[in-house]
């Protein structure tokens, strides 16, 4: 990596930190509370439905966020998510009801489409000789954030202020870091100034079956962690019995489980091969969701959620999508769109569904999508020799 990017790469990595922030912030407890007393209604599990709108966003823009990303550059990218992201959080923090709310989440997709497409292929271009580790590196920001989200909801509380201040802090500081990013220099190999479309791309591309299992797995995986970070909170207050003040914790026990799992996966992926921790992570998981249905405890909740932050929310995501870069390294912009999209899909319908169910039967669902997940990535290992091969010949 040379020097004259690591200002950049920093840039980069704390547009995550916003987002960890912004993707989290309303799956925290006090948070749905405060909005459902601002919107007039009475369900907390109607803000899981803000949140799938998020997932709309990214489906929307995904499909040419990616081939943007290729033609202009990643700079330009940067600037549409942030100032979309702009946009999300002050309209979270004003929101008079769900509707505006919901065109907010929207544009809040929209700038994690953008920011996805450009930031994704730009670490793995800065921090070339590990892409798995410069992938990851933007989850180690995101968990960050997630782990000190009880502390500013805390800090909110004690100072008599509204939980929604910190969505208008959040965007003004992400406004700052677009205007840094005009400045920082990115690597120009990846503008590749040619005209070809999301479609095209496509059709370029070498697709085998295996490739499809992998791209599958950017919604399994995505379901097992958003299902758990948006839900969870819920079932702890109302089924394990964690009173209100304190269910924020599960949160930190989450990010905490991410950020040890991307310190240890970080190490082991440069002995092993990435590929592997598809199939180890969300099969730890899948074992912890049974354990947590079963047993409905306040300790089994707190240590689910140290376990699924460390195997599901600790990587899997921006390992499958590193592996997809380096099979597909042409069009980085474009395959990453391609993972994001089934990601999306996930988190519109997946959230969408969990937010008409109870808390018990999206632990239930997100146990049945996890296996699913562990089935797939069985099948990629199984085939991953031929994947190189097609990545070879396209």
């Amino acid at each position: 990596m040379k020097k004259k990017y690591l200002f950049s790469a920093l840039i980069l990595y704390l547009n995550y930190f916003i987002h960890g922030i912004g993707c989290s912030i309303l799956s925290q407890q006090v948070v749905k509370e405060t909005l459902i007393t601002q919107w007039g209604i009475d369900d907390v599990m109607q803000v899981t439905a803000i949140a799938a709108a998020l997932g709309l966003g990214r489906l929307i823009s995904l499909p040419f966020a990616g081939p943007l990303s290729d033609k202009l550059g990643r700079r330009i990218s940067v600037l549409i998510g942030v100032a979309s992201y702009v946009i999300f959080f002050v309209g979270i923090a004003f929101s008079p009801n769900m509707q505006i709310a919901y065109v907010a989440a929207v544009l809040g997709g929209i700038a994690n489409s953008f920011l996805d497409t450009a930031t994704y292929p730009a670490v793995a271009e800065i921090i070339y000789a590990y892409t798995g580790i410069a992938t990851m590196g933007i989850k180690f920001f995101i968990s960050i954030a997630q782990l000190m989200m009880p502390f500013f909801l805390g800090v909110f509380a004690g100072t008599k202020m509204s939980y929604l201040t910190l969505p208008l802090v959040a965007g003004i500081v992400i406004a700052v870091l677009g205007v840094l990013a005009i400045f920082a220099p990115l690597p120009q190999e990846s503008a590749s100034g040619k005209s070809e479309s999301f479609i095209d791309n496509l059709k370029n591309a070498h697709f085998s079956l295996e490739s499809v299992a992998l791209i599958l797995i950017g919604f399994t995986s995505t379901a097992t962690f958003q299902l758990w970070l948006n839900c969870a909170q819920t079932f702890g207050k109302e089924i394990a019995g964690i009173p209100s003040e304190t269910v924020s914790m599960m949160q930190t026990y989450y990010s905490a489980g991410t950020m040890v799992a991307l310190v240890v996966t970080s190490i082991l992926i440069t002995k092993f091969k990435q590929v592997r921790f598809l199939v180890i992570y969300p099969a730890i998981s899948a074992v912890m969701l049974v354990l947590v249905y079963l047993m409905k405890t306040p300790m089994i909740c707190y240590v689910g959620a140290f376990v699924i932050g460390y195997a599901a929310a600790g990587g899997v995501l921006q390992m499958a999508t590193a592996t997809v870069n380096d099979l597909f390294p042409k069009i980085k912009g474009t395959i990453t769109s391609l993972v994001m999209i089934a990601s999306s899909l996930c988190n519109y319908t997946i959230l969408s569904a969990a937010s008409k169910m109870t808390a018990t039967n999206v632990i239930i669902m997100n146990l049945i999508i996890t296996i699913v997940g562990v089935i797939l990535a069985v099948f990629v290992n199984v085939r991953y020799g031929t994947l190189v091969e097609n990545s070879q010949k396209s």
